[in-house]
């Protein structure tokens, strides 16, 4: 681990970004109707309250978040507005008519309940290759959603995306056992992606249990994008309170 760390010791720079998954404000309000709690509100001040980013995935039943949500937000969103999802065609046009700063692609269907798994961008290259330059001829970030194989990572490049975003349940679950062993792949994984001119990016399941372990080890990390666990902690804590930690934790 000491020789990965001096690998990356000319990476550190700024701590990782701090975007806040909305989905979850979402669900509350749709399980009663109406409009409480107000999504573009919580928007709003949890960006007061020091995020640096926003982020949504639509899916197509609109169980949490809608469509219109996604194109009023972008109307709210100062910082930097994130859109998650599956790029089927209703997608691409969603997120082309919003324009946000970025969009990343997760390979789940409209019957998963959240994302479980990466993209194989080697099988799939064929399918992401036309979407990622529509995007980047708009002026969009791309992300792609995926795990720590290096050949997917290499092909992610070659597709012609801006950014990997890691999915870290893995990292999570092993985490409690030995968190040395749970990071180390995911620091081997921002290397190669460094080494092939991506921006690295880390969502699912981190926590302000497992958080400042994983930005500590990974000082190539741009962005995290956290909706579960902040949002039910802020149950206890208060928003301000819980996105405040979590600058704080990234920042330590």
């Amino acid at each position: 681990m000491p020789e990965l760390w001096a690998k990356f010791s000319d990476m550190a720079s700024q701590p990782a970004r701090l975007s806040v998954n909305i989905n979850k404000i979402a669900t509350l309000r749709n399980a009663r109707g109406g409009n409480v709690p107000n999504v573009l509100d919580a928007a709003i001040r949890i960006q007061e309250f020091g995020a640096q980013g926003i982020t949504i995935h639509p899916r197509p039943d609109e169980r949490h978040i809608r469509y219109a949500d996604a194109r009023a937000l972008r109307e709210v969103v100062h910082t930097e507005y994130n859109i998650e999802g599956y790029p089927d065609r209703r997608f691409i046009d969603l997120v082309l008519e919003c324009r946000p700063e970025q969009v990343t692609l997760v390979p789940d269907g409209p019957d998963v309940l959240t994302s479980n798994a990466g993209w194989d961008t080697v099988r799939n290259g064929d399918l992401l290759r036309p979407i990622l330059a529509e995007f980047r001829q708009a002026g969009i970030r791309t992300s792609v959603f995926m795990e720590c194989q290096e050949d997917r990572i290499r092909a992610a490049a070659d597709l012609g995306a801006d950014r990997i975003e890691l999915y870290t349940e893995g990292y999570a679950v092993g985490y409690a056992s030995d968190p040395l062993a749970a990071v180390t792949p995911y620091v081997h994984a921002a290397q190669w992606a460094k080494s092939v001119g991506l921006g690295v990016n880390a969502g699912h399941d981190l926590s302000s249990e497992n958080l400042q372990f994983f930005a500590q080890h990974m000082p190539g990390l741009d962005e995290v994008s956290i909706g579960h666990a902040l949002i039910s902690e802020a149950l206890y804590l208060g928003l301000e309170n819980t996105v405040q930690r979590y600058r704080h934790l990234l920042e330590r």
